[in-house]
């Protein structure tokens, strides 16, 4: 059975001001640097078999990435189908905004110039599924945004709407995920 994990990238200074960073590229902070820093050495001292990284496109994935594959020696390439979902109008709005909080329960919405959850969960379980077709091969490690790990949360688990609205993890935190048996 093969399995893949996950890692959101480190600190901005966004998520440090509680604004949404969506599809926006926000640089890395010092301390977001030394986060990336840490996963590859936690990577490293685990001796995770990890083949390769795929990270999203924007800075702070890519930068998170290449911290860790610098440390590590795993390969990386960018995916531009983990960039994180484009969040329109709320764009640099605070995060714990009611009006964006009520609009993420809306899966059809494009926020006004945005991507919907609907599209944005499709191009990443289009990816999943490449994965999930090649992981008995191939291990990877994909660095990315929190967006992005609230739909492969729900890729694997079955989640409520509130659930998955409500789904996060911290900067540089990894997950691992096992496809089942079919």
């Amino acid at each position: 059975m093969g399995h893949l994990y996950f890692a959101r990238h480190g600190q901005t200074v966004w998520n440090v001001e509680n604004k949404i960073c969506g599809a926006t590229d926000i640089a890395l902070t010092e301390l977001g640097h030394r986060q990336a820093q840490e996963l590859g050495q936690e990577i490293a001292a685990q001796n995770l078999k990890i083949d390769q990284i795929l990270y999203s496109p924007l800075s702070r994935a890519a930068e998170t990435a290449r911290h860790i594959s610098e440390i590590t020696g795993i390969p990386m390439q960018v995916e531009m189908r983990l960039k994180e979902q484009n969040f329109g109008r709320f764009e640099s709005t605070p995060r714990d905004g009611e009006e964006f909080k009520k609009a993420k329960m809306c899966f059809v919405d494009h926020y006004s110039g945005g991507e919907s959850m609907l599209r944005f969960c499709q191009r990443i379980y289009n990816l999943l599924d490449e994965i999930r077709a090649a992981s008995e091969e191939t291990t990877y490690l994909l660095v990315a945004h929190n967006g992005v790990a609230r739909v492969i949360q729900s890729y694997f688990f079955d989640m409520s709407n509130e659930e998955y609205a409500n789904f996060g993890i911290k900067n540089c935190e990894i997950l691992r995920y096992d496809f089942d048996e079919e």
